[in-house]
């Protein structure tokens, strides 16, 4: 005996050619959805033999209690730091989080919002970078879902965002070497497509230039979150320019990959010790996404935005915005922390 197929929510968008936040809009009741729009959308369900599910009939009611995430990418330290703090300040809430993956392309994006508009969620977290954040934010008005994004970089403007100062922890933890007196401080690490690097090494330069001291180009190393090429690359920099004695590492990999070069470098050059090398010679500095009590046990400066407390931060906003509706969009920065490790 054949089973007949459940008609679902997408089913009944495609039959009334509209999205499926539309149809869960004109389902809970709330939205500006036109009556022609609302028709056909009745004309779909009718035709299809549509049965709304909890979700949808909670919608009526209340909240359902459900906060939907979407991350870019779970793979990411930072990424995985907040979404821990996140979900355990909305749990001890009360509250359940839906998680979803929705990489970096907008399109995807887009389509979990929906899935998740669809589903009954009492509000949105888009943690990752966005290439459609505008589009995003007019679905959630349209839609009365609230919405707040949480980013590495302050790429997006006119939206509901928290995000760390990266330009401001790049000069903090620049200024500390510079007042240790170092006068040549070369960089380590990321992408040049990246613009939270962007942002590190905008305020690693402007913070050179404050000083008065020399800013050399090739003194700025792209490499990738890989120990072996950390190791790598802060071998060659300073066997070609031996005058540097600080280095600021992009993030705790690459950090850990400069020590273990130093290690190596420091037993190759006959020091007594490894220890003795690495104060003599050079000092590492680093940019940290995780607790104190998590960095690694290394003799480095480190400055640090710990993303499992910007994890709570955005829980406390999602759940300002679902109690008190859309109002202004504010950005909110996270403050960085140095730490000193001896």
């Amino acid at each position: 005996m054949a089973i007949a197929k459940k008609v679902t929510i997408n089913d009944v968008a495609l039959a009334a050619g509209v999205s499926v936040s539309t149809v869960s809009l004109v389902l809970s009741g709330k939205g500006r959805i036109s009556s022609a729009t609302g028709e056909r959308v009745y004309q779909a369900i009718d035709q299809l033999g549509f049965v709304r599910n909890r979700q949808a009939v909670s919608l009526r009611g209340g909240q359902t209690g459900v906060i939907g995430l979407i991350v870019g990418d779970l793979s990411s330290p930072f990424y995985a730091e907040l979404t821990a703090g996140l979900t355990a300040a909305l749990e001890s809430q009360g509250k359940m989080v839906f998680l979803t993956q929705g990489g970096n392309c907008g399109e995807q994006m887009l389509q979990r919002f929906e899935a998740l508009v669809s589903q009954g969620v009492d509000g949105v977290v888009i943690a990752g970078s966005v290439d459609r954040a505008a589009e995003l934010r007019v679905k959630a008005a349209e839609t009365e879902t609230p919405l707040v994004f949480a980013s590495r970089a302050s790429y997006l403007d006119e939206v509901d965002i928290i995000r760390p100062d990266n330009m401001q922890a790049a000069q903090l933890v620049t200024e500390h070497l510079i007042r240790r007196g170092h006068q040549r401080i070369a960089w380590l690490g990321g992408q040049s497509s990246s613009l939270t690097r962007a942002e590190r090494v905008g305020g690693y330069c402007a913070t050179l230039i404050k000083y008065g001291l020399p800013f050399h180009s090739d003194w700025v190393l792209e490499c990738e979150s890989s120990q072996k090429q950390a190791a790598e690359a802060i071998t060659g920099l300073l066997r070609h320019n031996p005058t540097i004695t600080a280095v600021l590492c992009y993030n705790s990999v690459i950090a850990v990959g400069a020590w273990f070069g130093l290690m190596r470098a420091g037993k190759q050059s006959g020091e007594d010790s490894v220890e003795s090398y690495y104060e003599q010679r050079v000092t590492l500095a680093a940019f940290a996404e995780v607790p104190e009590q998590a960095l690694d046990d290394v003799p480095l400066t480190w400055v640090t935005t710990p993303a499992r407390d910007m994890g709570k931060s955005v829980a406390e906003r999602i759940l300002q915005r679902i109690e008190t509706g859309q109002g202004e969009a504010r950005n909110l920065i996270m403050p960085p922390r140095l730490v000193v490790r001896k």
